[in-house]
């Protein structure tokens, strides 16, 4: 019950800010941010925990169309808060963030982006790896077990599970285009199942549409 209320409530704080601006302290985008939009209940469900994530990102992405300094950074974090409010396989990821297109590069390759976790590879072509293989087939790669994943790159040697979603922008003159993945990596097998996918295109799907990439 506590958790649906807090659904419930973000959604109703959410609709508050947009129609009364000014009781709101003026900030990024005319709205006031706070640290408890990545706080999470304990006894959420995986799915009420993804629902929460996508509406707090959806307020927080209204009027700020800065893809790297802001709205990557902070779906990172309620990613990652997310995560570590779960039970287990999910409070067992041990990275969440992204990689976005290299526009300095000639080949077509990710560099890193905003990230909760330890450091990590600064660049990964495309094709090679798992990040590598969701930007190039513009698909999501679910992997069970990354040692089983051909051309898998280690950057963490503790991760045994991957997913990676790709961030995918309309182009008015030409095919769809590839400007980031979303990298979630988890410290046990089978980390990540359907319910995560989803939820991670959702979200895709909401970044592409809410930033000037």
């Amino acid at each position: 019950m506590e958790a649906r209320f807090l659904i419930v409530w973000s959604l109703f704080r959410r609709q508050l800010f947009r129609s009364s601006p000014g009781t709101a302290v003026d900030t990024i985008g005319g709205k006031m941010v706070h640290a408890d939009a990545s706080n999470f209940v304990e006894g959420l469900t995986k799915e009420d925990a993804y629902e929460h994530i996508l509406l707090q990102a959806e307020g927080l992405f209204i009027g700020q169309r800065n893809w790297f300094t802001s709205n990557l950074a902070n779906a990172a974090s309620l990613l990652w808060h997310a995560y570590k409010s779960l039970g287990s396989p999910s409070q067992d990821v041990n990275w969440a963030g992204f990689y976005v297109l290299d526009k300095t590069s000639h080949d077509p390759q990710l560099i890193l982006g905003p990230f909760q976790g330890k450091v990590a590879c600064q660049t990964i072509h495309f094709g090679k790896g798992v990040c590598g293989a969701a930007a190039e087939s513009q698909e999501t790669q679910l992997v069970e077990d990354v040692e089983q994943f051909a051309g898998h790159i280690a950057c963490d040697g503790d991760s045994k599970s991957e997913i990676v979603v790709p961030i995918v922008v309309d182009q008015d003159d030409g095919p769809n285009k590839v400007v980031a993945i979303i990298d979630i990596d988890c410290a046990v097998l089978n980390g990540f199942d359907e319910v995560d996918k989803v939820h991670l295109e959702q979200l895709a799907v909401l970044l592409a549409k809410s930033c000037d990439w």
